[in-house]
């Protein structure tokens, strides 16, 4: 029998039961990809974490993949921040950063002076199109046109403020129609420079708590809306989170806290 670390952290967050949980599995090598994927449903949280190291010869530290319950994904944010903490706090990582291999190319996560966790993610580039037809039936005041982001097969429609954001109730079976991964939806903010929420499933989740990866293509759209290369965000999801976000080019700093909630072990015949 084959017992295998497992740590659940609430990423985006300052307290648990609030943010986004993660699961993260710490391995010595990978996992079959269906063995991945199965653990992935048994935990039924937005995304498990695997990271396995890497050599000291190699440019990152560790190599990082994310599942869904119900696919692997080529970004994510909540859980790539979540496996930071856990290298940082329970796994006794030394070094000021840590560098990730992943799909999506090159990832790091450092700590703030204040304990907050920065990723330093890729600006993620969108096109403009005719909102499909999917999301005018779905979304109640869905705009005639909306971004397409490539990288991820994401959707982002802008509604007119944050009142409409939070107030969305979008029909997920026509979003599922799609085919694509998911859907952003965004606003300016009352308390902070822009909102979202965020509906994704084709990646199996209504809707996900807190999004890191989707700041890839929010920060760069804020930043030209509102002129300003730093902005703070509010997933304003029923658990919610607050996101510190910076344009660097062509990478996006999404810093956000953590939250630990458990620690054990998974059993594998």
């Amino acid at each position: 029998m084959k017992t295998l670390p497992i740590y659940q952290v609430d990423a985006f967050a300052s307290q648990v039961f609030s943010g986004n949980p993660a699961a993260v599995m710490p391995l010595e090598e990978w996992l079959p990809d269906d063995a991945m994927q199965k653990l992935a449903l048994e935990n039924n949280l937005s995304e498990t974490a695997f990271l396995v190291p890497l050599p000291e010869e190699a440019d990152e530290d560790f190599h990082i993949r994310w599942f869904t319950p119900g696919t692997e994904v080529p970004l994510c944010g909540h859980a790539t921040l979540a496996s930071a903490w856990v290298l940082f706090n329970k796994l006794g990582w030394q070094k000021e950063q840590i560098r990730f291999q992943s799909k999506s190319g090159p990832l790091g996560v450092k700590q703030t002076d204040d304990g907050w966790l920065e990723l330093n993610f890729p600006n993620l580039a969108s096109e403009e199109r005719p909102t499909p037809s999917q999301i005018l039936e779905a979304l109640e005041d869905a705009p005639a046109t909306s971004l397409f982001v490539p990288n991820d097969t994401n959707y982002l429609v802008v509604l007119k403020d944050e009142a409409a954001v939070k107030a969305a109730l979008p029909d997920i079976r026509k979003l599922k129609e799609l085919g694509n991964q998911g859907v952003i939806i965004t606003a300016p903010g009352e308390d902070c420079d822009f909102v979202s929420r965020y509906f994704a499933p084709g990646a199996g989740i209504d809707e996900d708590p807190v999004t890191g990866s989707i700041h890839s293509v929010l920060v760069p759209y804020w930043a030209e809306k509102l002129g300003k290369d730093h902005l703070l965000a509010h997933q304003v999801s029923a658990r919610g989170g607050v996101l510190r976000c910076e344009l660097k080019g062509d990478r996006v700093a999404i810093a956000g806290q953590a939250a630990f909630y458990m620690e054990g072990s998974v059993h594998l015949a």
